[in-house]
């Protein structure tokens, strides 16, 4: 059994304790106390007295392991999946995504709704309308529900959870900074308490408690370039503010670095978390940008309506081949590939997960990327790294929401 890494942050020590053993049940339960004791380097009696406390509150369970020959019965521990439910809220690029997770990490609701607007105002009422949706399909066990995650876009103000929010002004590369009281606007439509992270961090957490091996330390969790989510040793980073994961930087009143003409990647520009794709196809289509291909089959993907355009549909069609689609894309993953070579080089991570909706773009997007950071990071960190889809998929940054509150719910029990 391997040691789980904790995440630093505000937990007393006992929190920290709290959170150890209830990890450990979760993620290899059942186990015995003198598991539980020497992964973690207490002394028995520590270990059961906490145990104890954890029965006394149904959070764990006991059960005697039936052995055929004679002696005393090993007794083994669980966590009791009925204790508790957990919501978790992804926004990803293509849809928002709602689970209801119990407290083994298991999903046993799940709904989805796809992302309509690209504006703040429109997410946060299909934010509303998607937990409304899981709620309903829980209805028996609502009262089991101990939180809400929410895995968003932007800077979140830990304080206070709200969010600032870039507002992209019109069809420009102009945007406006809206601050959002997001934790305040969800609990007052729910009466339930709620955790607001960054989208990109909630992913990489997610990744690392229900997916990749234990063993993992040092990971990215790439969304779509403009944000990235951090572990360094076995441990979320998100800075001294806990707005770590920006990756792109931005000046209105100087953007003469940023020439992004002739080809010039301008990687570190902040761009759209679409990359800016659906409105270029829009703008073939209309026949105000001119292209050697056809938008034809981006077209018909979209039921004929060339302002319906969108992510999913590019994807659709750079699957089939279709040679807009598949420039369009190679163009992107270039782009983005240049950004992972530059974290590659910053962060020699194990590991890069590429998700949040970028993994529906095809086997052909993730080999532009490998091939981009092979050719722009450094061999020694380059030939290290596996760069991977997320095998969790549209569901990982509402499971990782989902977890980080699950996290809260154990530490403070």
């Amino acid at each position: 059994m391997n040691t789980v890494h904790l995440r630093s942050e505000e937990f007393t020590e006992r929190e920290k304790r709290n959170l150890a053993i209830l990890e450990i049940l979760r993620r290899f339960g059942p186990v015995t106390r003198p598991e539980i004791s020497r992964a973690l380097g207490l002394n028995i009696v520590t270990v059961s007295n906490y145990i104890e406390e954890f029965i006394n509150k149904n959070l764990v369970f006991e059960k005697e392991f039936d052995v055929s020959e004679g002696g005393r019965r090993p007794v083994l521990l669980d966590i009791n999946p009925d204790s508790g439910l957990v919501i978790g809220v992804g926004v990803n690029l293509l849809n928002i995504v709602a689970t209801v997770v119990d407290f083994k990490g298991r999903v046993s609701t799940r709904s989805s709704l796809e992302r309509r607007h690209l504006g703040v105002k429109d997410i946060i009422n299909c934010i509303i309308e998607v937990i409304s949706t899981t709620l309903k399909k829980t209805k028996n066990s609502q009262s089991r529900i101990k939180g809400i995650g929410i895995g968003i876009a932007g800077i979140v103000n830990k304080k206070d959870g709200s969010l600032r929010w870039p507002e992209k002004v019109g069809n420009s590369w102009d945007y406006a900074s809206i601050y959002v009281p997001l934790k305040n606007i969800i609990e007052k439509e729910f009466g339930l308490p709620v955790t607001i992270e960054n989208d990109a961090t909630s992913a990489c957490f997610g990744e690392q408690w229900l997916d990749l091996e234990p063993g993992i330390k040092n990971l990215i969790y790439m969304f779509s370039g403009v944000g990235c989510g951090i572990m360094i040793n076995g441990e979320i980073y998100t800075g001294s503010s806990g707005s770590a994961g920006e990756v792109s930087i931005y000046n209105p009143k100087d953007e003469s670095p940023f020439s992004c003409h002739a080809g010039n990647p301008c990687f570190l520009k902040r761009w759209d978390i679409d990359f800016g794709l659906p409105q270029e196809a829009r703008d073939i289509a209309a026949g105000t940008k001119e292209s050697k291909y056809s938008a034809a089959r981006i077209i018909e993907l979209a039921d004929n309506k060339p302002d319906d355009i969108s992510l999913k549909h590019i994807f659709h069609a750079a699957r089939e081949n279709d040679p807009l689609a598949s420039e369009l894309l190679d163009r992107a993953a270039k782009q983005f590939g240049i950004k992972v070579a530059y974290l590659v080089n910053l962060l020699n991570p194990e590991v890069v997960v590429v998700g949040g909706g970028l993994e529906q773009a095809g086997e052909r997007f993730l080999n532009v990327v490998k091939s981009t950071v092979d050719a722009w990071a450094f061999e020694e960190m380059s030939s290290r790294v596996r760069i991977v889809y997320s095998t969790l998929g549209e569901n990982a940054v509402s499971l990782g929401a989902a977890s980080l509150v699950m996290r809260q719910v154990f530490s403070r029990v």
